[in-house]
């Protein structure tokens, strides 16, 4: 499981309920210092247990560097960086070894790794995985912060509920850091008190919702990226199609382009203060796969849990006959809001890594 970039490579390794997850990052420069506490504010970010909205699995999420910083610097070697699992509840999942829960990954691993797959708690298929991510990611982001490069996220909807969209022309550094200085990270928080009540009806009825994550980035310079595969797009849409749950990724207007004219989504061309910008911003900041010196915007969505309380239908493997089940132990009825710093950590590492 790796984020192979065209400097940095991010390997990911551990399960869901192993002894602990983790990541080797390689391809740093050597004498990058790591602030810890920005790391572990990240950290916390994502970590579940911090509300009625997370799951109720409790994991401190405290990284421990075995390799590649001295004194937290790096040192040029291959940062491993190790997180244990502290609350696994094994016993949960007893029963999906038989039966397969729905829109989960539990059939097509079965086929494919066979008994041996260790799907508890959803083995290496689960979004237990991003903690490792989200450590890499940290250190992506201030080394962007380093080079003037900002990146942050919000949720831009839930259940159909929106948020205040980034600003697509006039963004500025503090309001893409303000959402992630909350505990639910949204601009408005009207809308965040909505969002909540709605993911509150799903998890009392047993059910869960689904939503986007919007995420922006400031400062890049012109041009980065390149024409076809050499994309920023493709770069981006594979990395973030890697997130557990993400079924789909757009940039700008994304598919509502699609019912617009050119006229209306074309973005004109002017000069301000002595520089090149467009008065709109409805490409998202990329053209023919680079940057264009506008603020990049790309919207990530995220389909509903699929472990709910309710009872589904599904097969028994040994019996290969129908079978129902009633999915125990500890879910998120919204992943969402835990996704905005993965989906920050993702787009940082792909930006850092064109960068170098």
């Amino acid at each position: 499981m790796r984020f192979q970039g065209k400097k940095l490579t991010v390997q990911v390794f551990g399960q869901s309920h192993g002894e602990a997850i983790g990541a080797v990052i390689d391809g740093l420069p050597a004498g990058v210092r790591v602030d810890q506490e920005r790391l572990n504010a990240l950290m916390r970010r994502r970590a579940p247990g911090q509300g009625a909205h997370t799951t109720a699995r409790r994991e401190p999420d405290i990284p421990e560097f075995v390799s590649g910083l001295a004194d937290g610097i790096s040192c040029g070697a291959p940062v491993t960086v190790l997180i244990r699992n502290r609350d696994a509840r094994s016993g949960d999942y007893a029963s999906l070894r038989d039966i397969p829960r729905p829109s989960h990954a539990d059939w097509p691993a079965f086929v494919k790794y066979g008994p041996a797959h260790d799907g508890r708690g959803g083995g290496v298929f689960s979004g237990r995985l991003t903690a490792p991510l989200c450590a890499a990611g940290a250190i992506a982001l201030q080394m962007l912060a380093d080079r003037q490069v900002f990146v942050g996220a919000h949720i831009a909807e839930i259940a159909g509920i929106p948020d205040d969209p980034f600003d697509p022309v006039g963004l500025k550094p503090e309001d893409l850091a303000a959402p992630g200085q909350k505990s639910f990270p949204v601009c408005s928080d009207g809308a965040g008190a909505e969002m909540l009540s709605a993911i509150e009806d799903a998890r009392r009825d047993g059910d869960s919702v689904g939503g986007v994550v919007e995420c922006a980035s400031l400062g890049l310079p012109v041009g980065l990226g390149g024409p076809l595969f050499e994309g920023l797009e493709s770069a981006l849409a594979s990395a973030l199609f890697a997130i557990p749950a993400v079924r789909g990724v757009s940039f700008g207007k994304g598919f509502e382009a699609a019912r617009m004219r050119g006229s209306a989504h074309n973005d004109p061309l002017l000069v301000a203060d002595g520089r090149i910008v467009t008065s709109t911003n409805r490409a998202g900041g990329l053209q023919g796969g680079m940057t264009n010196g506008m603020p990049l915007l790309v919207n990530v969505a995220f389909k509903p849990t699929p472990s709910i309380a309710l009872p589904q239908r599904s097969v028994s493997l040994s019996r290969m006959q129908p079978a129902e089940l009633i999915i125990s132990g500890r879910h998120d009825p919204c992943v969402v809001p835990r996704a905005v710093p993965v989906v920050e950590s993702m787009v940082a590492l792909v930006l850092l890594d064109q960068l170098l």
